[in-house]
């Protein structure tokens, strides 16, 4: 992105782990200068623990200014093949809840299995705790925990996944788009199992604020207050580099995927996400278990 920015600056990645990146919001929110020379990547549903007051938060969503995002993030959920668990249908009836691995309550990892228990009546149970995905992932191979919950595009893009595919160590339970994938053709997704089960116009109001989470992709954003002028400079920076040819061929070859989301569309998103009735925020505390 340097070279779309005045003078070509290089630009050094810092990583800032921590409660599914809660810490590095809060730091971008309220310790970074506003002065243009800090970018956040941030998960995409931080917004999660600001909907339900969470007393950590220490941001506000919308006053974030975003940059835009490379790619929408669909999801999916994987089990261990050895399991007992088949189908998503055996998760709803089994005595002993599969156990799946998450970093925090606003990862994918927690956030999607708990959404299922709401909508059509499955019974996960999260351990909460690991650090990285990758964490989980070890975990699953030692039997720790026997699911996760991720992307479509970090599955079909790296190892261990390649040879769990191979393997067949894993099968995929569902997936959250609203059409399948085309390398999940077999897969339902979360919407029509929603149709099948029935789930009530409360239970998909809740589904769209979750899902939501995959709309925000993998979101860029500079701190609140921000100059405008430096906003726009970044801005245009982020939009020619997610079209630039040289990133776009290095991530084919990384087999990963380009949806783009412009600042736009990310800044009306997040002023809609953070404005819920009582009764969705009610159920939103219920699944994140506040």
């Amino acid at each position: 992105m340097g070279k779309y920015i005045p003078g070509t600056p290089d630009i050094i990645v810092q990583n800032m782990p921590g409660a599914a990146s809660m810490i590095a919001a809060n730091h971008l929110a309220n310790v970074t200068k506003p002065d243009g020379l800090t970018i956040g990547a941030i998960f995409p549903a931080l917004y999660f623990d600001q909907v339900i007051g969470r007393k950590e938060v220490k941001f506000d969503w919308s006053k974030f200014i975003f940059l835009g995002s490379p790619v929408k993030s669909e999801h999916l959920l994987y089990m261990r093949a050895d399991t007992p668990y088949k189908s998503i249908e055996d998760t709803m009836k089994a005595s002993t809840p599969p156990m799946c691995g998450a970093t925090g309550t606003t990862s994918t990892a927690y956030y999607i299995p708990k959404l299922l228990d709401q909508t059509i009546g499955t019974n996960f149970e999260i351990i909460l705790g690991y650090k990285t995905g990758t964490d989980i992932d070890l975990a699953v191979e030692r039997g720790e925990v026997i699911c996760r919950a991720f992307t479509i595009t970090a599955f079909f893009a790296r190892e261990p996944f390649f040879t769990w595919v191979k393997t067949n160590f894993v099968r995929i339970l569902t997936q959250t788009g609203k059409r399948r994938d085309a390398r999940l053709k077999d897969v339902p997704t979360a919407h029509e199992l929603m149709d099948k089960y029935k789930t009530n116009d409360a239970g998909r109001r809740l589904a769209s604020l979750i899902l939501a989470g995959g709309e925000f992709g993998r979101p860029y954003v500079l701190p609140p207050h921000t100059p405008a002028d430096k906003v726009k400079i970044i801005r245009e920076a982020f939009a020619k580099t997610i079209q630039d040819e040289g990133v776009i061929a290095d991530g084919k070859q990384q087999q990963l995927e380009f949806d783009p989301s412009t600042a736009e569309e990310l800044d009306k998103l997040a002023k809609e996400v953070v404005n819920q009735p009582p009764d969705i925020v009610a159920r939103m505390k219920g699944l994140l278990g506040k």
